[in-house]
């Protein structure tokens, strides 16, 4: 039997901003798309658009996601925070040591969570 690898083809280009071959939108506008409902009317809406930027995990959204550490709904509040943890982004920190001291002592449980795993990313 041969060991011979098989031929490499390379991967179709994509262009930057339109979406891939196959329709669906690249990274950067998905990014871009849950970025902006992070501004939404409807908290359920910045709720989830929260919760998929933390699953997306682009330190790209940071930066949106420290300015919704402020938000009016305290589940929208926490669920940044949770994305930030899983980002790693050391940004946070600051704002989420802030955060902490301003919540309750069910909220500080899910923020200290998320600042431990920052620090734990730092040290990798």
């Amino acid at each position: 039997m041969d060991n011979q690898e098989a031929p490499q083809h390379p991967a179709p280009r994509e262009i930057p901003g339109e979406p891939s071959r196959d329709g669906a939108p690249d990274q950067n506008e998905r990014l871009a798309h849950f970025i902006q409902l992070l501004t939404d009317d409807n908290e359920g809406t910045r709720w989830k658009a929260a919760e998929s930027l933390g699953r997306i995990g682009d330190p790209a959204a940071a930066e949106a996601l420290i300015d919704t550490l402020w938000d009016d709904d305290s589940r929208v509040r926490l669920k940044a925070a949770w994305a930030l943890g899983r980002i790693g982004d050391q940004r946070a920190l600051r704002p989420l040591q802030r955060l902490y001291r301003m919540e309750n002592e069910e909220a500080r449980e899910i923020i200290a969570e998320a600042l431990e795993e920052i620090k734990r990313r730092m040290s990798l």
